[in-house]
């Protein structure tokens, strides 16, 4: 038989679309062709794949051969369809049998000497494969921990083409040693996609390594903090240099619940696709922490690259925290770019070679001093900023963007008798975390028969209408709200803020006590009433004593 086929699959964004390989020998001059619109690495499998086709110990066809990727108009890139090309032309050569490998899904990366390489996005490659209905899949023996993350569906690691051979045939398999190679991280792939290696991730033995406790004194940020994770919140963290901005930050994944299965494989998938997947680690299940370097690119930052685009930090952060350190130093226009996201949980990126979507629904922590040297004060001791260069400074954040921001909280300076104390030991992130649990299970029971998981995802209509707040809970926002110191975006805001609040003190609807906490929270503004560590009970509150919960 001069026809063979067999399946790998073609990655667009972090979504799959299953390919048929397709491969014909005619009588002619011995050519190779490849068609089915692949770049400029899967047009190299030719030489690829003859070169490993030869080196594993068999003949090259001597006739002319035609592969074809189907469907031919979608784009098609990287080195994963080499392992599906070599099989497939020796299908149709008759060393294997066709019906063998017609309903296989192979992907993997052949070496010249035959050798099977890792390559990136196995797990929506995978995942891809069985939403078509293939339950049989052939990967790299590094991917395979990968691939079976995938429920009902066999999934067989190989080490190189020799053995995939043996294993069709019945033959004997060879002894082959293990791949001493790149393994699953491909750091080429990471530099190109992340410019500069601008961005830093925090791995989940380092978050468990960071415990609140180590963080002195800023009760109000530790609050606001706990307040973020409970409801999934935004959060803008300013004060001066060594305030503990960066330390905080650093703290909140620990705080945040573990991510349910599917949020999991969403997660791994986005990672795999960017070829970041740990080898060790093949499925992530934690929220991820990245925290990208100030001159890092548009690119790195909302995704990009040659070709269809590729996750970038807000991606990589999905599920988790995206932090910016030093916010008011990045572009202008970069952080401008994450307005769409920050609204939609994704983003959309178009270029020349397709338009994708990505996933990037993350919590973005913003950090930023009161002014390029920091010392700025309201009595401006020691600044050396004019009011110009302040201005300036602080307007890089622009009133957009901050209006997406739910919790913008004042980092004063620690003070000595904080950071030498030694009587008293603040809360450590085990006990908050335990808190911020107790709230999202009341957040989930209540949004149980709806889309959203978190208060920080309902939208405000959904809010306004269908739960109600306790009689004259919104008095206080309604006023600002008539004299345009709160925007109708942000009034959503703010009751979001109430809900988390009200989870956290186990109320069953926000009272006046967690709006005005809520509005303190977004502001700054004390509003010139008492504050306290304890949550006030909606009995004990009165017109002269209703303040925020710190």
């Amino acid at each position: 038989m001069a026809f063979a086929r067999t399946c790998s699959v073609a990655l667009v964004g972090v979504d799959g679309v299953v390919v048929e390989v397709q491969a014909d020998l005619e009588p002619g001059l011995a050519t190779f062709a490849l068609v089915g619109l692949p770049d400029k690495a899967l047009s190299e499998a030719k030489d690829r794949v003859r070169a490993a086709v030869v080196n594993s110990g068999e003949p090259w066809p001597q006739r002319k051969l035609t592969v074809g990727l189907s469907p031919a108009s979608v784009p098609k890139g990287g080195s994963g369809f080499d392992l599906a090309v070599a099989c497939a032309v020796l299908a149709a050569a008759e060393r294997l049998d066709p019906a063998a490998i017609a309903d296989l899904l192979i992907i993997g990366e052949l070496g010249l000497d035959g050798r099977v390489r890792p390559v990136r996005g196995v797990l929506p490659s995978v995942l891809a494969a069985a939403d078509a209905g293939y339950r049989q899949v052939i990967v790299a023996e590094q991917t395979a921990p990968e691939a079976a993350l995938v429920p009902d569906v066999s999934v067989r690691g190989v080490r190189s083409l020799r053995q995939l051979i043996a294993i069709l045939t019945g033959a004997p398999e060879p002894d082959e040693p293990p791949d001493r190679g790149t393994g699953r991280r491909d750091p080429a792939l990471a530099g190109l996609m992340l410019p500069g290696a601008g961005v830093r991730g925090l791995s989940a033995e380092r978050a468990a390594e960071l415990d609140l406790a180590d963080v002195a004194g800023q009760h109000q940020a530790r609050r606001a903090l706990e307040i973020a994770a409970a409801g999934g919140h935004h959060l803008f963290l300013k004060g001066p240099p060594g305030a503990g901005k960066t330390m905080l930050a650093e703290r909140l994944p620990a705080l945040l619940p573990p991510l349910t299965q599917a949020e999991s494989l969403e997660v791994t998938a986005v990672h795999s696709v960017a070829g970041l997947l740990p080898t060790d680690r093949p499925l992530i299940d934690s929220p991820p922490y990245y925290a990208p370097h100030h001159s890092t690119t548009m690119p790195a930052i909302v995704g990009g690259g040659s070709g269809l685009p590729r996750p970038g930090a807000v991606s990589l952060a999905h599920r988790g925290i995206l932090f910016l350190d030093e916010a008011p130093e990045f572009p202008v226009r970069v952080l401008d770019a994450l307005r769409q996201p920050l609204e939609s949980g994704e983003v959309t990126i178009a270029r020349s070679a397709g338009s994708v979507r990505l996933p990037a629904r993350f919590q973005l922590c913003l950090a930023a001093n009161p002014c390029p040297c920091g010392r700025h004060s309201r009595r401006g001791e020691g600044c050396e900023c004019t009011p110009t260069m302040v201005s300036r400074y602080q307007s890089r954040l622009s009133g957009p963007l901050l209006d997406r921001v739910d919790l913008q909280v004042q980092v004063e300076p620690v003070t000595r008798a904080e950071l030498m104390g030694q009587a008293t030991r603040a809360e450590g992130t085990r006990e908050v975390a335990g808190r911020v649990l107790a709230a999202r299970e009341r957040a989930a029971e209540r949004l149980a028969d709806t889309p959203w998981r978190t208060n920080a995802e309902v939208p405000g209509h959904t809010l306004r209408t269908r739960w109600q707040l306790a009689p004259g809970a919104l008095a206080d926002a309604e006023r600002d709200l008539e004299r345009g110191l709160l925007t109708a975006r942000g009034l959503d805001r703010v009751l979001r803020v109430a809900w988390t609040v009200a989870d956290l003190a186990g109320r069953p609807q926000p009272t006046r006590v967690d709006v005005r906490t809520a509005l303190v929270l977004r502001t700054g503004v004390q509003r010139g009433l008492p504050t306290r560590d304890t949550a006030v009970h909606p009995d004990e509150e009165s017109d002269a004593d209703v303040g925020g919960e710190f």
